[in-house]
């Protein structure tokens, strides 16, 4: 059985949890360049590796609203976490 064949509840958790992942990897460059604790230089790679999980969890987010037959709850919080991370993408893009 494949991970993406899963229940909608469990694939949320795993966006929110991949999403999270991806938001503070980016949040740690953005953070260095106000304190300089290390060479910024050399955490610029981290922001790939978080826009990198942010557009993995949106695209799980996006599966599960795409699914059919699933209740309203998990559709809901599929529809918010798809807003969240669009906004948090685009946001640490234009950085």
């Amino acid at each position: 059985m494949s991970w993406i064949d899963q229940d909608p509840r469990k694939l949320l958790q795993r966006c929110f949890i991949i999403g999270l992942v991806g938001i503070l990897l980016c949040i740690i460059p953005l953070a260095n360049t106000v304190w300089t604790i290390f060479d910024p230089q050399k955490l610029n790679f981290l922001n790939g590796f978080g826009l990198l999980a942010q557009l993995i969890a949106l695209s799980i987010a996006v599966y599960v609203l795409r699914m059919r037959k699933i209740a309203e709850g998990p559709k809901d919080k599929a529809k918010s976490m798809v807003i969240v991370l669009g906004v948090a993408l685009v946001f640490f893009m234009l950085r």
